[in-house]
């Protein structure tokens, strides 16, 4: 396992109507959902470290801290940009932001924890 700081990867949405605050159930008006910019970010944190997993291991969600600047419309394309700042043990954390055509419309930080899938699947299912 090579999970070293500097890691990075981005990923990329164009905002449709089923990634908008009212699909979403957390806003009314038809601009790119908060929960949908966190998923986001959280993507390009997953894409950033998926291929220096030791097998039978996968990272799960703890913290999410991220500002959400600027809306972006239907139609608008989304980059979410992760890159691994800090290796403590188990503990991830990420440096994530998101851009549209425009300039930035979040940044903050994603915690993941290293955990091995098949004991993680169990403790869930107890």
């Amino acid at each position: 396992m090579d999970l070293a700081p500097g890691l990075a990867a981005d990923v990329k949405l164009t905002v449709g109507d089923e990634d908008t605050a009212i699909a979403f159930g957390s806003g009314t008006v038809p601009v790119l959902a908060t929960p949908r910019v966190i998923a986001l970010c959280e993507e390009a944190t997953v894409k950033a470290i998926e291929d220096e997993l030791p097998q039978g291991q996968t990272t799960v969600g703890m913290r999410v801290q991220i500002d959400h600047l600027a809306p972006s419309a239907v139609g608008h394309t989304v980059i979410a940009e992760a890159t691994l700042e800090k290796v403590e043990g188990r503990r991830l954390t990420f440096t994530v932001n998101a851009k549209d055509e425009r300039g930035l419309i979040a940044a903050g930080k994603v915690t993941r924890v290293l955990v091995d899938t098949a004991r993680f699947l169990d403790k869930a299912n107890d």
